[in-house]
């Protein structure tokens, strides 16, 4: 049986989105035409692109990985796979509130033919949201969690935790008083109920949290029991640069976060750009290399050294 957990940080560019690359940046509405899928295709490989040039000018190679879907992604993962690195391919259906699998019961056979580094999950669930949708998205992860783990494959799992109406109304609708005075210890308790649950990533991908004893306090807890080589990632949720660089900077202080996923606020004004005619292929590919290594930097800078190991 693998050990649970990984050991190495690891530096995601995530661009395994779907809905939002057909809707947000085409315009266009499923079933998308040839034209769209093709576009789509085109603009996946400008990220990855941007990715090998990060690499190029010195980010460090081991640990900087990329998140991409078969649907518009199987390319970029054919040459992830070739070049070595470091591949994080999503189990989950694009855009749905309940986790449900991508292929339904084909999904083994997905993770198979591609072989990533990581499965990856996006899951929304609030332990005090709906009990029922809870227990199904549960007993869905758990399926999967127990598949990879029989076979020796890692488990990312990418949680976000959606305010309640209720909670909400507390902070009188302040989104980011909810983020910093009610989502950790949801965070936590989520984590616990997953693991009650039966349900066991390696990686945990975390929203960007305003404190460093609120990262600590979900790190204790992904790795509770015997767990002690369970990681936690920081994840961007398509915020502004600075601010994705501040949770960034608070996490890497923090023994036990190692690295974070970050996307939409990488690449997705320089895809916008490019789109319009403003930028040319290779001034997008520059933008989105120059942001990534922003961000990797502040991580690294920030980072006890007594964790840096290249």
């Amino acid at each position: 049986m693998m050990t649970l957990g990984y050991d190495k940080p690891l530096y995601l560019l995530a661009f395994d989105h779907r809905g939002s690359f057909e809707q947000d940046l085409f315009g266009a509405a499923e079933p998308v035409s040839a034209e769209v899928r093709d576009g789509i295709i085109s603009v996946k490989e400008i990220i990855f692109d941007a990715h090998v040039r990060a690499v190029a000018e010195g980010a460090p190679r081991r640990i900087c990985g990329v998140l991409v879907d078969e649907e518009f992604g199987a390319g970029v993962a054919r040459r992830a796979q070739a070049d070595h690195v470091p591949l994080a391919m999503p189990v989950e259906k694009s855009g749905q509130q309940e986790f449900e699998f991508q292929y339904g019961d084909d999904f083994g056979a997905h993770i198979e033919a591609f072989d990533p580094s990581f499965a990856k999950v996006l899951v929304r669930y609030n332990p005090d949201g709906d009990a029922e949708v809870n227990r199904r998205q549960t007993e869905r992860l758990a399926r999967l969690s127990h598949w990879l783990r029989d076979r020796d494959r890692k488990f990312l799992f990418e949680l976000l935790v959606p305010a309640t109406s209720d909670q909400l109304a507390r902070f009188g609708g302040d989104q980011r008083a909810y983020d910093r005075e009610l989502r950790p210890d949801l965070v936590v308790a989520t984590i616990a109920a997953l693991q009650q649950g039966g349900v066991e990533p390696d990686i945990w991908k975390i929203e960007g949290l305003d404190e460093a004893a609120a990262c600590e306090r979900v790190v204790a807890q992904a790795q509770a029991g015997d767990r002690d080589d369970v990681k936690c990632i920081v994840l961007g949720r398509g915020a502004d640069e600075q601010q994705v660089i501040d949770w960034v900077k608070i996490g890497a202080a923090v023994e036990g976060f190692d690295g974070f996923a970050v996307g939409r606020t990488l690449w997705e004004e320089a895809l916008r750009r490019y789109l319009a005619g403003r930028f040319s292929r290779e001034e997008a590919v520059y933008e989105i290399s120059s942001r990534y290594r922003d961000v990797i930097d502040a991580y690294r800078h920030a980072e006890p050294a007594s964790s840096r190991w290249w």
